[in-house]
Parts: structure tokens; C-alpha cells; sequence
């Protein structure tokens, strides 16, 4: 048996703000909503936004991540959609949110209508 096509899974407690915000503001595909999740396509792959009555952790980890080509201008596209990107206290951040790694890959964080904590981040280009 092999596994190689994963399900992505977030969590919401207000579906309603979820699909507003992942359909409209990051532009994902709405595949359908059923009592227990939201679905996306997220390129080839399924995000299944789980509804829940209440999160019972607060999340201080990534929980989902894209990588993007140009991150400067995947930031501002989504900053001008209303996307509040994170700062972060001792990471050495530029004016858009976005830090360097000391591989070389550049990454800006930001969160769902939860609280989930989402990343872009652009690799070194070889």
C-alpha cells in the first residue's frame, strides 16, 4: 500500500468567516460544504476545513504553508485583499512581514478567521 496523495486539514469554528476568507480573500476553489467540513481544492490537492464548536489549543505553529514564486508580491496581493500579516519579536522582519532564512528562503506568516497560523514562503531559486 502506498500513501502518497495527503488530505490538508484546518480547523474553524465560524465556517461561515472560513469560506469568506479562503475562497475570496486567498482565492482557493469552493468544492463543498457538507455538516462536517469545508472543501477546497488547493492545486491538486484537498483542504477539508473541519468545523468545530470551539478550538481547544491555542495554535503557536504553522498549521499550513504555500510556496509561492514571488512572496513581495504575493504579500502585497493579499495585504491589499485585507490579509494582516504577523510580526514576530526577535525575527528580524522587512516592512511587508516577510523574514529571511539563513538558507536563503524568505517567509511571511499570517492567520485565519481562527487564529491559524498560515505561511508563503519563496525558496532559494538554484
Amino acid at each position: 500500500m502506498k500513501l502518497d496523495t495527503p488530505i490538508l486539514f484546518v480547523a474553524t469554528t465560524n465556517p461561515k468567516k472560513s469560506r469568506k476568507f479562503y475562497e475570496e480573500k486567498l482565492g482557493l476553489k469552493f468544492i463543498s460544504e457538507d455538516a462536517f467540513a469545508l472543501v477546497f481544492r488547493v492545486g491538486k490537492l484537498q483542504l477539508r476545513i473541519q468545523k468545530l464548536e470551539c478550538m481547544t489549543m491555542d495554535i503557536q505553529h504553522t498549521v499550513l504553508g504555500w510556496a509561492v514564486a514571488d512572496i513581495r508580491k504575493t504579500v502585497r496581493r493579499l495585504a491589499q485583499a485585507g490579509v494582516r500579516f504577523l510580526r514576530f519579536e526577535g525575527m528580524e522582519q522587512d516592512t511587508d512581514g516577510i523574514w529571511q532564512s539563513p538558507a536563503g528562503a524568505r517567509v511571511a506568516w499570517f492567520h485565519d478567521p481562527d487564529e491559524n497560523i498560515l505561511s508563503l514562503t519563496e525558496f532559494p531559486r538554484s
